[in-house]
Formats: C-alpha cells, structure tokens, sequence
C-alpha cells in the first residue's frame, strides 16, 4: 500500500475535487454567453463595472448578486481578468481567453461551447463506462442508435453539431493558411471529404494558382454551393475510388475510420496521384501522451469524445500515423506543428 505525506496526501484531495468540480465551467461559460457578458466587456472600450454588465443584460429582475458571484467565478478560472479601482469597485476586462467567447468575431468558439452543453448530446458521455464495459459506442448505449442517425432524426442538436463542427474548421483554417506552404503544390488540389467545400475554397481563394476540387458523397455535394474561386464539386465513395490530381487534403476524416478502413482510403489516395511527385495533406490530430503542448489536453479529451462516439474511430499517435502510411505504401512523410489542435502530415507517393 503506498503511504504518503500529509501534503500529498491533502494536494491529491485538492485535486480530486478540482476535477470533480470542473464541470461548473462549462455551465459557468455558457451562462455568460447566454447573458451576453463577453460581447457586453468587448463593446466598452476599457474595464467595465459589474453595474455596466447589468445594464447590459437589460433584465428587470436581475440577480446582481449572482452575477457578482458569477464573474468571481469566471475570473478565478481566469475566463475574464479582474482589476481594481481606487472606489475598490472591481473592474472586468476581456483578456486572452474571453475574446475567443465574443459572439461577433469571426474567431469565435461560441457554438463549440454551444455544442458541448447540449444536454442530448452531453447525456451519451453517461454511457461511456458502459461501452468501455460492454462494447460498443456510448452514442449506442444511450440513444440505440449511432451518432449520425441520431442526428438526423434530431434537428435542433444536428444543427448545434454543425455549426460546433464548422467553428472548429474555421480555428484550423485560420492556423493552416497562415502556416502552411501551399503556394509549393501545383495542379489539382482534391479535398476527400470535404463536405460542402468550404475547406477547399478557402485554400484556392488564398492560392488561385490551384485548381481546387471538393470530393463528397453524392448526397453531400448535391446541397454544396457555388463558390467565386471556381471550385468543382465531385460525388463519389472515397473507399472505392479518388478523383486524379496532383496533391490531396484530408482534414479530420482519418480519425472516424478504423486502421484497417483508413489503410484503404490511403492506397486509394496513393492510386489518384503521380507516382513520383503525388503528396497528401493530412490535417489531424497527432497524439502526444504526457506531451507539454498547449493543446495536449484537448487532444487526448477529443479521443475520449471519439470513443464515446464512433466505433472504430480514434486520434492516433505518431507511431499509429506511420504504422498506417507505410502499410498504404507512403514510407516518407513530415509532420509539421501549427498553432491549432490538428498538426499536418505530409506524406509523398514516391
């Protein structure tokens, strides 16, 4: 039995209760959004009193003291910072953290926090000790059905998923066309799996010199808009053929398959491109177990929430990534690191 210190033995309660307590922040985060707090601080130009946050809630009945309270517990999370003034009046100021929750920015991560309190979808993580128990995925245990039928037969938390999955797009877009060198690929562009081509758009509206091409299920590409960068939309099963072209993107599409189905889709890519000069563009999450990245701890929650959600899929390792590329024939790749949860994996044909 091990024995410990007396300090140990009280920090490992503090920190027990820590994580006990942490989903508070998420409820705590979303009432401020609900109440408009972010946008309210980021419409003054400096730190706001705690009666001009009331002001602009605008409610005839509000509860001063809990939104006191509130933000007491939003700046001890170090959501918002506080400052004091010589009336000893606490002031709140946005600081590195909150400008992401402001509503009218286009970096906002509000429907991320949106997508993650929504109470069907926050009910399947119920089921997880089950589906680690049994088998199966947490989505089956709780709805008995998997993740997408039940979307489909459920609007309100469908719509809530998109517009969280599209947030989460529009946060690595951002990193990725800042970071990383596409005005070096030539040709045809093909996103397998795009969606509705919004990935795409972006890269060859930023570099015009590509032909861009979105490759979807039919079902997909036939609500796929027309875009002004002249970006052609091509249904097809991305397990049974790609279109040709030169390089190829795959953002967040790995990690839903099995090793098995995602070797397939990688000898697939491999047959599409030119033998010596073909490359792929993996945008994904590359797992670093007790890694010191900022975003380490997002990264290893996202594969728990894949678990929970997906039967075969899974974030992978670097030694998972290679171990898959090298079976579908690609043995050279690079990895580069962008300030975004996802890395890049380029892997060539030659």
């Amino acid at each position: 039995m091990s024995t410990f210190t007396i300090e140990e033995h009280n920090l490992g309660l503090a920190k027990c209760l820590q994580h006990i307590y942490a989903s508070l922040d998420i409820v705590a985060i979303q009432c401020a959004l609900e109440l408009h707090i972010p946008d309210i601080i980021n419409n003054h130009d400096g730190p706001v009193t705690l009666a001009q946050i009331a002001h602009g809630i605008n409610s005839p009945s509000l509860n001063v003291d809990g939104l006191s309270r509130l933000m007491a517990f939003l700046v001890q999370r170090q959501i918002f910072d506080q400052v004091e003034n010589q009336l000893n009046d606490p002031l709140y100021k946005l600081n590195p953290c909150s400008k992401w929750l402001v509503k009218d920015s286009k970096t906002t991560i509000a429907p991320l926090v949106m997508l993650h309190t929504d109470l069907p979808l926050r009910s399947l993580l119920d089921s997880l000790s089950r589906s680690i128990a049994e088998g199966g995925t947490a989505t089956m245990k709780a709805f008995g059905l998997d993740l997408w039928s039940f979307l489909s037969i459920n609007p309100h938390s469908n719509e809530i998923f998109n517009e969280g999955m599209a947030c989460r797009t529009r946060i690595t877009m951002d990193a990725l066309i800042s970071k990383y060198r596409f005005d070096e690929l030539k040709g045809t562009l093909v996103d397998v799996g795009g969606g509705l081509g919004a990935a795409i758009n972006e890269i060859v509206t930023a570099y015009p010199h590509l032909k861009g091409i979105n490759f979807d299920l039919p079902l997909v590409i036939s609500s796929a808009p027309k875009y002004e960068a002249g970006v052609t939309h091509v249904g097809g099963d991305m397990f049974k053929s790609i279109p040709p072209a030169n390089s190829i993107f795959l953002k967040s599409i790995m990690h839903n398959w099995s090793d098995a189905k995602c070797i397939q889709l990688l000898k697939n890519c491999r047959n599409s491109l030119p033998l010596k000069t073909g490359k792929i563009v993996i945008v994904d999450i590359i797992l670093h177990y007790g890694g010191d990245n900022v975003f380490e701890d997002t990264r290893i929650a996202l594969d728990l929430l894949k678990l929970s959600s997906f039967e075969s899929g899974k974030e992978r390792t670097e030694v998972e990534w290679k171990k898959i590329l090298n079976e579908a024939g690609f043995y050279r790749y690079n990895v580069i690191q962008i300030p975004a949860v996802e890395s890049i994996i380029e892997a060539y044909s030659d």
